[in-house]
């Protein structure tokens, strides 16, 4: 009898763990994210940009060098690359745009990706960086926000993340 009692008190501790009452998080190193934007960048990265900068965003050995048309190839967004140079909303405006012209051949993602998709797919490259790279990143970010500067770097305006 005991034994029933003990099932089903787990049970009832397990489902209340499942509730969708309460935003569910996940840790990365130090950093927690709203699963939910993780699983929807997640998708939206595989779905549209996996093929291109590798499915953890790794990309392709070689990647430093230009392609066969003299353009640059799809750089890492992982600590490798250099994403983590960009404030979250300067890599939304790298997305939405593209590749500038005659850099790289990364086509404008400007309405074909919802703010929601846009949003969750910067978090999730975030989630690809070391708590050092991330903190580095962060520290930027506030001081960039700091010096009211808002455009791209000039690394990004030359294609070079």
């Amino acid at each position: 009898m005991k034994e029933k009692i003990f099932a089903a008190l787990l049970c009832a501790a397990l489902l209340a763990g499942c509730s969708d009452d309460k935003p569910q998080n996940q840790r990365k190193g130090s950093r927690q994210y709203d699963m939910n934007a993780l699983a929807l960048g997640e998708r939206v990265f595989q779905k549209n940009c996996a093929v291109c900068h590798g499915y953890t965003g790794e990309a392709k050995p070689g990647w430093q060098n230009p392609g066969p048309d003299g353009k640059l190839l799809p750089p890492p967004l992982d600590d490798n690359g250099r994403a983590w140079r960009l404030t979250g909303r300067q890599m939304k405006q790298f997305i939405l745009q593209g590749s500038p012209a005659g850099r790289g051949n990364m086509p404008p993602w400007q309405g074909k990706l919802s703010e929601q998709e846009l949003d969750a797919v910067v978090t999730w490259i975030t989630s690809l960086w070391s708590d050092a790279i991330y903190m580095q990143w962060q520290s930027d970010v506030a001081q960039e926000q700091n010096m009211g500067t808002t455009g791209l770097t000039q690394d990004a305006a030359k294609g070079n993340l």
